[in-house]
């Protein structure tokens, strides 16, 4: 991922934004109407819909060309793609999630590496390539981890009787000294004014991918660690139980019973954090609005931190947050040239103009990887401002983001189950274990035929 030279390139404004060599469109960023096509995106984050709407609706606007944004159902991505590319008007611009998702996309992702779009990435190593192609570039980095209101934190470490020795939640360096500290603060939630100390471990329809794909994501990027190697055919989560190990804190420490996480979303789990109902919740720098925007939100953004997420590994000390990216736009070979103008047009504007870095920036609250991005055109709230602090922490190693070597939507899938059926205490540990690495091999093999 090459973070500490994204870091560089994107945060200290080096790199001088102006106009770059790129397939047509004109200079002006979107100012006048370029081509005769139309563009459709198909957006993959929910949780920016309205946005993206309100983007497009400006852009049309400004420009007569018309953009149509469709958002796809959370975990639903793959399968809205797949009914939407067999369209008579498909997506213009669409989204690969890396390697595997550009494998199961290769016939429909266009070269961009005669476009402005490529051209403006800060650190070309972070697009998707094939031979001397670009089929895929990055429009927004994110981070992840435990997010902690650090109001709540500091009035457990004021109680007399805590008992840990340590005195603020910066000095949580490990899981061991993270699970005395949720342990105790469970038992003491109603003198905390809590009612758990972790937001509900989400698991409705779609809702899982916080647990089967970015929880999981630590321990598979330790196991590619120790084998040196950067995918498997075949896994063997060796370490399984440092995923038990976090997955179960969060269960057996939160506001919601196991058997009743069936029916919880992301934006329950968020909404628990934002009106104070809990300390803690696993969730991405996207997740600030989801607090923010809550009706009745205690949380202040001044409180609002990163923990790592510790797992019991050697390196706990060492680790960092996760930072990368899945959200990568394609444009899609197949449509009209126009269409495809239209499109590249549509997102040149977005990263080179004003008005279209004020969205990508302000509105959307993208941290972005393209060198015409100042360091001072970055989000300005309390997440973002922790991923960027993470990048500029040469002392602690990022995590990062190496789910999108998982096989398939389908793993993904039937790995959320199995973990669900554990929390709900249908299903043994072992079995899960055994589950997931049959289901990796399976949909590896599958997809290499």
């Amino acid at each position: 991922m090459k973070m500490k030279k994204v870091a560089a390139l994107v945060l200290s404004g080096l790199m001088a934004a102006g106009v770059l060599a790129g397939c047509g469109g004109n200079t002006s960023g979107g100012e006048e109407k370029t081509a005769s096509g139309s563009v459709y995106y198909l957006n993959f984050k929910p949780e920016v819909a309205k946005v993206w709407e309100k983007i497009a609706d400006e852009y049309t606007k400004k420009t007569g060309v018309e953009v149509n944004v469709v958002t796809a159902a959370s975990g639903g991505y793959e399968s809205t793609l797949k009914s939407e590319m067999a369209k008579k008007k498909p997506p213009t611009l669409f989204q690969i999630n890396g390697p595997v998702g550009y494998q199961s996309w290769k016939d429909y992702c266009m070269d961009l590496k005669d476009t402005d779009l490529y051209a403006n990435l800060a650190d070309k190593n972070m697009a998707v390539t094939d031979g001397d192609g670009v089929y895929g570039v990055p429009y927004v980095l994110e981070g992840y981890g435990i997010i902690y209101n650090d109001a709540i934190m500091q009035k457990y470490f004021a109680l007399p009787d805590k008992a840990v020795d340590i005195s603020s939640a910066e000095e949580i360096t490990d899981f061991k000294t993270l699970k005395a500290v949720v342990e105790d603060m469970t038992a003491k939630k109603d003198k905390l004014g809590i009612e758990g100390v972790f937001s509900s471990t989400s698991f409705a329809a779609g809702e899982d991918w916080r647990w089967h794909t970015h929880l999981a994501n630590i321990p598979v990027y330790y196991e590619y660690q120790a084998d040196g190697v950067t995918d498997k055919a075949e896994i063997d989560f060796t370490y399984a139980d440092n995923f038990k190990n976090i997955f179960d804190l969060y269960l057996n420490n939160s506001i919601t019973e196991p058997g009743l996480i069936g029916s919880k979303t992301v934006n329950d789990s968020m909404a628990e954090f934002a009106l104070g109902k809990t300390a803690m919740v696993q969730n991405g720098n996207w997740g600030w609005g989801q607090i923010s925007d809550v009706e009745g939100n205690t949380v202040s953004a001044d409180a609002v931190k990163y923990l790592p997420i510790y797992t019991g590994m050697a390196e706990d000390s060492k680790q960092a947050i996760c930072v990368g990216t899945e959200n990568i736009f394609s444009v899609n070979s197949k449509v009209s040239k126009e269409d495809q103008q239209a499109t590249l047009d549509f997102v040149k504007w977005l990263i080179t103009s004003d008005e279209g870095k004020a969205h990508m920036t302000n509105d959307l609250g993208f941290i972005s990887p393209f060198s015409t991005f100042s360091s001072e055109e970055q989000p300005d709230d309390p997440l973002a401002h922790e991923i960027l602090k993470s990048m500029n922490d040469d002392t602690k190693t990022r995590v990062p983001w190496i789910f999108a070597t998982f096989p398939s939507q389908t793993f993904k899938d039937e790995f959320g189950a199995s973990l669900l059926q554990y929390a709900q205490g249908s299903k043994d540990w072992d079995t899960v274990v055994l589950e997931m690495k049959v289901g990796w091999a399976a949909e590896k093999a599958a997809a290499a035929e």
